[in-house]
């Protein structure tokens, strides 16, 4: 902080013991800093540019030579630093000149010291006798003098060494015998070192004779400017695994440029070696300025490799496809390349040739026969494994389409006749079974076997593998060119239809006399027949009805599911219920007479009762409370069919209705019972409930 007061001395403090006056102080006058001045100008140093005339005598050269100098000046401390600057091959001792620290005034004011106002340009000051002249300053120099006051001088220039002046003039005009010829590597190699470019190159070599593709990981090193190239070993291809393509060297554009002799690829050229009086001594040597002879030969450097360009590999033509990160970087940071298309390495596709077999011989089935066209040895036919696992019957599912069927003939015998066709997903195959049908006089069973059917009208000895029968093919009604049971395409066609929604919702409102917002299926179908004008067929509107039917409870009743285990457990004479018993009772820690649900489905598996996964599912949930807590003695006790058997019953599956495995033999009259109309309206037409 800066107040107005008396004329203080340097900093208001005593230095080094001296009392100094205030007219030499390093601030202005009337003005005082609280802080000391170590403080207030730390790290703050004058800096000003001098030479010197130094004598040089004895020598006819030169009379004097001129030595530049640079003169620090401290602030904190008044202390002053001389240094002269380092001149390569100059013969002097260079560096610091005056060691830093406070210098006296010359005679008569040795007493006193320099200070900052004791310094301007061009002005000539003395330290220990000998003379500097100051003819500039760096601009934080030149500002400080102005602010405290000083009136800087215009800045001086600085006179040349006239030795130096003519030894240069000389150089230049002289050729030396031995010329400086620098082999610098070590800069490049600290800077690079570890710093390799990789590209990924391409040698066809498929026009010659037993010649392929190869594929090579091109290596530059920053370091040196060699190169180094490996193979890329595909498996399987036959070639001789090698551990590099071409070793790590310098790599020359025209190459290969043949054999030289010994002595002839060499940095320098010596002409002549001399010495002294002694012949073994070797003092001196001469070098070929002229460089006559000498081969130039010119490698791949950096800034010849990218991405696209075709390379010289001693004769072979190596193509750089693409390179990695690093590489990438490199050259848009050096060279500001930004596009780095890569090109493929892989080879075209081959033209696909089309195989021809001889025609069906009727011996066997047609599979059989293309595989005996294939190999020598023929192997057996391999079906749509993944298709069979997924579209296989498990559990209560079937994926078999049935359909019922009559025979179109002119008999009247045959008229009547009814078929069960069933197509199985799982292959493709299909068969026809025929009902019963009492006294009709028609033996019953099997109409076709399990087999594909051909689609009609093929020929039968062709070598192409003849079209069967798929399962789109087959619907209720007409034969069409898309599949009939896709409920998008039948809605589409429903949403075309020209009738007003609102008067469409009305039908299905008036024949929903109840007003249950459920339609049977009878009226379903009259409805959607007349709305369409018959553009749906009944295929059609039994995928519309399945789709919005109302599910059916098809939980069978708990007797059933216990005749059913009854069953079972007598095929397989299970009557270990006393200890089934026993051991719950002995869980039953608490005595409440109740495990959870998990507890007795472990302990059944445990004791392996026989009862399937389904069915014991079933009849936990059966006896389950809310709590998923079984009474284990009203639940074995029901099983045991020695002491609670059930009375004799039909003996069928308890899920009937869902299961498609089964089918009675006789066409069901409705596919579907109810359909709820409202979701239907609002899919298609976008009508909401009132």
């Amino acid at each position: 902080m800066l107040v107005s007061g008396d004329k203080p001395g340097i900093g208001g403090e005593q230095l080094l013991g001296q009392k100094i006056k205030p007219k030499y102080s390093a601030y202005p006058k009337g003005i005082r800093f609280y802080a000391p001045s170590w403080v207030a100008f730390d790290k703050q140093v004058l800096s000003f540019d001098a030479y010197m005339e130094d004598e040089v005598p004895d020598k006819n050269q030169e009379r004097y030579r001129i030595r530049h100098y640079k003169i620090y000046f401290y602030l904190e401390d008044d202390t002053i630093q001389v240094n002269e600057p380092e001149i390569r091959n100059s013969g002097l001792p260079q560096g610091t000149f005056i060691r830093r620290h406070r210098i006296s005034l010359p005679p008569p004011e040795e007493d006193q010291f320099y200070t900052v106002y004791h310094f301007n340009i061009n002005v000539d000051v003395v330290f220990y006798g000998r003379t500097f002249k100051i003819y500039d300053c760096d601009p934080f120099t030149k500002n400080f003098l102005k602010k405290i006051g000083v009136k800087l001088f215009p800045p001086g220039k600085c006179p040349e060494d006239p030795y130096l002046k003519t030894r240069r003039e000389t150089l230049d005009h002289t050729e030396p015998l031995r010329p400086y010829e620098p082999f610098d590597t070590l800069k490049q190699f600290l800077e690079h070192d570890r710093q390799v470019l990789r590209f990924f190159c391409l040698w066809d070599d498929s026009t010659s004779l037993f010649g392929d593709r190869r594929e090579l990981i091109l290596h530059y090193f920053l370091s040196d400017d060699t190169v180094e190239i490996k193979e890329v070993m595909p498996p399987n291809s036959g070639w001789d695994a090698k551990s590099l393509f071409l070793q790590r060297r310098k790599l020359p554009k025209y190459g290969p440029p043949g054999v030289y002799q010994p002595g002839q690829i060499t940095d320098r050229t010596v002409l002549n070696v001399y010495g002294g009086l002694s012949a073994r001594r070797v003092d001196r040597f001469l070098i070929d300025k002229y460089q006559l002879g000498k081969l130039d030969q010119e490698f791949y450097k950096d800034s010849d490799l990218s991405i696209g360009t075709t390379i010289n590999v001693w004769g072979r033509k190596v193509l750089l496809c693409d390179c990695d990160e690093f590489t990438k970087c490199y050259y848009r940071t050096k060279y500001g390349v930004e596009n780095f298309t890569s090109i493929s390495c892989k080879p075209p596709p081959p033209p696909k040739i089309e195989r021809k077999f001889s025609p069906y011989t009727g011996f066997g089935t047609e599979e059989d026969s293309l595989r005996s066209c294939i190999g020598l040895i023929p192997t057996p036919h391999q079906r749509d494994f993944k298709k069979f696992m997924e579209k296989d019957s498990y559990s209560n599912i079937s994926n078999t389409l049935r359909f019922f069927a009559k025979l179109i003939t002119h008999e009247c015998a045959d008229l009547d006749r009814m078929f069960v066709i069933s197509y199985h997903l799982c292959d493709d195959t299909m068969s026809v079974f025929q009902p019963a049908d009492r006294n009709s006089g028609i033996t019953p069973g099997m109409f076709l076997r399990r087999v594909r059917v051909k689609r009609p009208g093929q020929e039968v000895f062709k070598s192409e593998l003849s079209e069967y029968i798929q399962p789109e093919e087959l619907y209720v009604g007409a034969r069409v060119n898309f599949p009939l049971s896709n409920i998008d395409l039948a809605l589409q066609k429903l949403k075309e239809v020209e009738t007003q929604s609102r008067e469409i919702k009305q039908v299905f409102s008036a024949a929903d006399f109840m007003h249950t917002k459920t339609l049977d299926y009878n009226a379903f179908r009259s409805i959607m027949m007349n709305i369409t004008s018959g553009k749906l067929i009944d295929h059609e509107v039994i995928t519309i009805a399945r789709r919005y039917r109302v599910p059916e409870d098809t939980n069978p009743p708990v007797n059933i599911l216990i005749a059913v285990a009854h069953e079972q457990l007598k095929k397989n004479t299970f009557e270990n219920f006393g200890k089934l018993i026993a051991v719950c009772v002995y869980e039953d820690r608490e005595k409440k007479k109740v495990l959870p649900r998990k507890d007795i489905k472990r302990l059944c598996k445990s004791c392996r009762v026989p009862l399937t996964d389904s069915l014991l599912e079933s009849l936990l949930s059966r006896f389950a409370d809310s709590e998923e807590q079984i009474n284990y003695e009203l639940f074995f006790s029901a099983l045991n069919w020695r002491t609670n058997p059930m009375p004799e019953m039909e003996s069928i599956l308890y899920n009937t209705e869902t299961c498609e495995d089964v089918w009675m033999g006789s066409p069901s009259p409705i596919p579907v019972r109810f359909i709820n109309y409202l979701p239907l309206l609002k899919d298609v037409f976008g009508l909401e409930e009132e």
